[in-house]
C-alpha cells in the first residue's frame, strides 16, 4: 500500500511540473529553434540525472541497450519533438490537450502486448475520462492547424509506445527509474542534437526569459518529472500511471485561470469534472480497502 500510495504522490508532483511547463515551452519558443531547445534541455537533465546517480552511488551501468535505446528515441526524442514542432504553429493549451489522448494509446497497446486487461472499474474511468478530455477539446469548434494536430498526436502515440516498453522492462530486469530516466534521456537527447545540427533553425537568443525557461525545462520538467515518472510506471499497472496523466490539462486550465485570468467554458468545465471522475475511477482514490 505505501508503494503505491508513494507512486500517486510522486504522480501528483509530476502532474504540477509538467502543467506548468507546457507554457514555459510556449514562450521559450520564441528565443529558440524547437529542435535547439529540446536537445539543450534533455542534454542538461540527462547530465543532472547522471550526477544525481554519482551521489546516490547507484551503477552507472546501462539498463538493457535496446529498449533503453527505443525508449529513448520514443519518448525524448520523437515525443518532444513532434511536440516542440506542433508549438510552433499551435497554442500552448492546445497542443498538450491533443498530446494527453497518450493514455488511451497506452490501454490499447498495453493490453495487446503485456496483456493487461483494465479491470471494470478501470474501463469506467477511462471511459469517463475520454468524455472528460473530448469536452475540454471541444472538437466541434474545430482542432486548428492541421499539421500542429496531427504532430502533436503522433507525439503522444510515441509517448505512449515509450511507457509500454518501460513497463516491460521492469517487469523482466531489476532496473532503477533514476538509471533507466538518465540512460534512455542521454540517447534522447545525442537523437536530438543530430537533428538540431542537420535543421536549419534560428539563432539561440540568450534573453533571460529563454535561460529562465530553460532552466525549469532541464530541471524540474526533464530531471525530476521523468525521473518521478519511470517510478509511477514502474510502481503503477500501465493503465492508472497513463490516465493519471490526464491531470495534467486539467490543472493546466487551472492553472491559466488563477494566473493569466483565462475563462474556463461551461463545458470545458464539465470536461474536467468528468476526467477527476474518471482519475479516481482509475486510481481507486476515495475506495474503501478490500474493495
Amino acid at each position: 500500500m505505501s508503494s503505491r500510495r508513494g507512486a500517486l504522490v510522486a504522480m501528483g508532483v509530476t502532474v504540477l511540473i509538467w502543467s506548468y511547463s507546457w507554457i514555459v515551452m510556449k514562450q521559450v519558443l520564441r528565443h529558440a529553434g524547437p529542435f535547439d531547445f529540446a536537445a539543450l534541455r534533455y542534454a542538461g537533465g540527462a547530465v543532472l540525472l547522471f550526477a544525481g546517480m554519482a551521489v546516490t552511488r547507484q551503477a552507472m551501468r546501462p539498463p538493457p541497450l535496446g529498449p533503453t535505446i527505443a525508449i529513448g528515441l520514443l519518448q525524448t526524442a520523437a515525443f518532444q519533438g513532434l511536440g516542440q514542432l506542433a508549438l510552433m504553429t499551435g497554442g500552448a493549451g492546445h497542443v498538450a490537450l491533443l498530446v494527453y489522448a497518450m493514455p488511451f494509446w497506452a490501454v490499447l497497446i498495453a493490453w495487446i502486448t503485456l496483456g493487461e486487461v483494465p479491470t471494470r472499474r478501470q474501463w469506467t474511468g477511462v471511459a469517463l475520462a475520454a468524455i472528460g478530455l473530448v469536452c475540454v477539446i471541444e472538437p466541434w469548434r474545430g482542432l486548428g492547424n492541421a499539421t500542429s494536430t496531427l504532430l502533436a498526436l503522433a507525439g503522444g502515440l510515441c509517448w505512449a509506445g515509450a511507457t509500454v516498453i518501460s513497463k516491460r522492462l521492469f517487469q523482466k530486469h531489476p532496473v532503477q527509474p533514476l538509471s533507466l530516466t538518465a540512460w534512455q534521456m542521454a540517447f534522447g537527447a545525442a537523437a536530438l542534437s543530430v537533428v538540431a545540427l542537420c535543421v536549419p533553425q534560428r539563432p539561440i537568443d540568450w534573453a533571460p526569459a529563454f535561460i529562465a525557461g530553460l532552466a525549469y525545462s532541464v530541471v524540474m520538467a526533464s530531471s525530476i518529472a521523468w525521473a518521478l515518472w519511470a517510478l509511477v510506471v514502474k510502481r503503477l499497472p500501465t493503465t492508472v500511471a497513463a490516465v493519471s496523466t490526464l491531470a495534467v490539462p486539467v490543472a493546466s486550465v487551472g492553472l491559466a485561470w488563477l494566473l493569466l485570468d483565462e475563462t474556463v467554458s461551461p463545458t470545458s468545465g464539465l470536461g474536467m469534472a468528468f476526467i477527476v471522475a474518471g482519475l479516481a475511477a482509475v486510481t481507486g482514490v476515495g475506495r474503501s480497502p478490500g474493495k
